[in-house]
This record gives structure tokens, sequence and C-alpha cells, in this order.
């Protein structure tokens, strides 16, 4: 493919995922491009359409993919970005795989491979060398695998989830920081008290709703409450106040957002909650699985995001439910004050590096392994540790192989894909903007 049918190719992608919400809200795509301008790694971030349609056309490869292997309950944009901590329904601080908004089913190996080249970006931005990078990859690789063998062997031998109290290194630190978030520090970073009551205040991204909307947002709300699981049911359902939000981050632009200020179990302030309703959207890696099967399970996107986030934790947050807002699917789910996000800028050294990666393939692992016959949801129905450990044992050389060269290989794509997009951009080709 020559540089000019490249830029093309983007552009064609780009604008057939995000061209309807383009011509709603030009002005917050071209937010969200200059920040995917930034970087290789931002273009990479906002750019999993782009992925999907080259693992579909001259990225396409069916290793150690069978029919179960195809159909895993997958994160569907598993990049080195998409872990943090949060609070399950149990009260323990855990660090995982979060944002559940671009989740299906399908082949699990896209989920190691967009992870792989997430590395090799991660990587060659610190300026290490092809030998280090392959080593990285090769440690994620390992210990997915160790873990998923563990966990298809009874578990015994499994670590499971990362938390207080067998994380080290950089994971630790960011579990210690959510350790010493508030809930009275959420609060007031986004609220106000007035007259003894708090409201949210009014800041850059919040806007006033009409009456109309008001009753609308709250009738959207009690149909959210039966989605929630019966024994994390929260007690508070008392709507103080609502404001809307627009959506300034890589993946949010253009998607209208409701925050939702709820009493807390007592009256005093500090218990108040701050809960999201937010339209969710068709995932980009749907637009390239024929199932349906898969397709026909969902309510709807709301219904498909939370039931792809209880499926894929453990023990989820336990606000996340599913909703319809004017006919159009919503995600419902906390503003958790106890969420901390891994900056990669705290991690540079090789060795360092290399004990994070080990343990992000573990996590991978878990979630792989969590949604399956063993689980409530039938939409996979077979053990999916046992699948992909059966399929990679065949040749566990050439799985390590396949997802370095991949990282590599598509690593370098990226970064070229990320000056034509650049290009293109700057010089007014991407429609609409």
């Amino acid at each position: 493919m020559t540089d000019q049918s490249r830029a093309d190719f983007i552009i064609d992608v780009l604008t057939r995922e995000f061209g309807e919400l383009i011509a709603i809200d030009p002005a917050a795509f071209r937010r969200k491009f200059r920040k995917m301008a930034a970087s290789p790694f931002a273009f990479y971030r906002g750019s999993a359409s782009l992925f999907y349609a080259d693992l579909s056309a001259g990225y396409a490869d069916t290793s150690f993919l069978d029919d179960r292997t195809s159909r895993v309950w997958i994160h569907g944009d598993l990049h080195a970005e998409n872990f943090g901590t949060y609070m399950n329904a149990s009260g323990h601080l855990v660090f995982n795989v979060n944002d559940f908004d671009e989740a299906y089913v399908g082949p699990f190996s896209w989920d190691l491979k967009r992870f792989a080249a997430s590395v090799a970006l991660i990587g060659y931005s610190k300026a290490l060398s092809d030998e280090h990078i392959t080593a990285l990859v090769t440690g994620f690789a390992r210990s997915y695998l160790t873990e998923l063998r563990a966990i298809a062997q009874g578990g015994d031998d499994a670590i499971g989830s990362i938390t207080l109290e067998n994380a080290d290194g950089a994971l630790r630190r960011v579990l210690q920081d959510a350790r010493l978030s508030t809930r009275i520090d959420l609060l007031d970073s986004q609220t106000t008290i007035d007259d003894y009551e708090r409201r949210f205040a009014l800041a850059d991204g919040v806007y006033e709703v009409d009456e109309p909307t008001v009753s609308a947002v709250r009738e959207a709300f009690e149909r959210y409450l039966p989605t929630l699981p019966k024994a994390t049911r929260p007690v508070s359902t008392n709507i103080k106040d609502i404001k809307l939000r627009k959506g300034v981050g890589i993946g949010s632009a253009g998607l209208p957002s409701y925050n939702l200020l709820l009493e807390g179990h007592t009256e005093a302030l500090e218990n108040d909650v701050v809960i999201y309703m937010k339209q969710a959207q068709v995932p980009a890696v749907a637009r390239w699985i024929d199932d349906e099967r898969v397709r026909s399970y969902f309510q709807h996107q709301g219904h498909r995001t939370a039931e792809s986030q209880h499926a894929l934790q453990a023990h989820a947050d336990p606000w996340v439910g599913y909703t319809t807002l004017n006919g159009v699917g919503q995600l419902v789910a906390e503003v958790s004050p106890y969420a901390a996000d891994l900056d990669w800028a705290d991690v540079n050294e090789p060795e360092e590096l290399a004990g994070v990666i080990a343990d992000l393939g573990r996590a991978v692992a878990r979630m792989h392994s969590v949604a399956d016959d063993e689980s409530s949801h039938d939409l996979v129905d077979f053990s999916t540790e046992e699948a992909i450990v059966a399929e990679i044992d065949k040749d566990e050389a050439g799985f390590v192989r396949h997802l370095v060269e991949f990282a590599h290989r598509y690593g370098d794509q990226a970064r070229e894909d990320h000056q034509d997009f650049v290009d293109v951009f700057r010089n007014g080709r991407l429609p609409g903007l």
C-alpha cells in the first residue's frame, strides 16, 4: 500500500467510524483528533477502528483460533493505558483492566495483539531497543499463559486479582494512591454547597439541563435501578441534582453524558454519590465480527457495556447498570473516588517495565477466564481458559513469537499511520472538520 492509499484508507475508516458523531459535534472531534495527533500512542488509543480494519484485512491471521477461541469475551480496546484501580463490590481495591466501552465477544488473540502493539509503542517512546521491546512482549505472553494455565488447572497456583496483598512496585504505588483518595475529595472537586445542600458546580464541560431533560433522565434512572444486582443494590436513590457533561476524552468525544448527584446512605453531605449516565456506542470490533448469536444477545449498547463489565470483572462496581434515554442505550456507573490510573511516565527502566507488564499479563488472563461457562452469563458457554491453553499448547514458542512479531510490525505501522493522520488532519482532508 502506497503512502497515499494508506492515508486514504485511514480517512475512510475514521469517517465510517465517527462520521455521524462528527456531524453532530465537530468541535468535540477537533479536540479528540488534536489529542490523537500528540503522539503515536495517543493516535493508537483513539483509532481502534483502524486496528480492527487492519486485523480483518492486511493483518488478518487465524493462528491459535478455532471455533471456541474465536468466541471469547474480550475487552476490545486492550492497550497499556486501559488499566487502573477500582473498589470492587467486596470493598477491596483492585488493579485491573478498566473501561469496557469496547467489549464484545471475539478472538482472544485480538486483545493480546492490541496490547502487544501498545507495548511496542510505549517502548519506542522511551527509547528502548527492539531487544528490550521483544523481552517485554515475551514477558507479557508468558505471564498471561502461566496464569491462564494455573486457572485451568484449578486455580490453586493462580495469583488472582492484583490487590494490596500481592502487588509490588509501580502497581502497589497506584493502589496506595487510590487508598488515599476519599469521597469527600471527589465531591469537593465537582460540587458546591449552597444553603446547606450539595449541588454540582458549573465548570468547563458542565452544563445546566432543562426541565424536560431532567424528567427524562429521572425516568431513565428508574429504569436503571432494576438492572443492578440485587445482592449489591445501593441504598441511595434520591437524586439531588443533574448536569450534562460533554465528553472531552479521546474515547468519549461527541457522546453526551449526564452526572447525577445522589443522596448518600445518611443525611451527612460527605456520603453523597456521583453516578454518570453515558450514551453507549457500537464497539469498533463489532463491525468486523459476523455472529448473530452475539449481536442478538444484547438489548442495546448500554446493556452490552454493562453486561461486559460484569462479565469481565470478577467483582464489578456495584453501581454498574444500564438503561435507555430517548430510546438510546446508556451505561450507568459510579464516578468513583477510588479510581487511579497507572502513569507510564513513572515507569521507565526495562526491569521495572518488565515487572509491570508481566503483572498486566496475569490480569488479562484472569479477565479472559472470568466470563465463561462458570459465570452467570451464558453467552460464552465453555471454559475459556481451557480452550485458549489447549490452542497455545500446540505451539507455545510459536505463540510467543507470533505476538512479538506482530508487536514490532504493527508498532511500526502505527507510527507511520500517526504521521499520515497528522498530515490529513492538518490539511483539512477529514470530512466534516
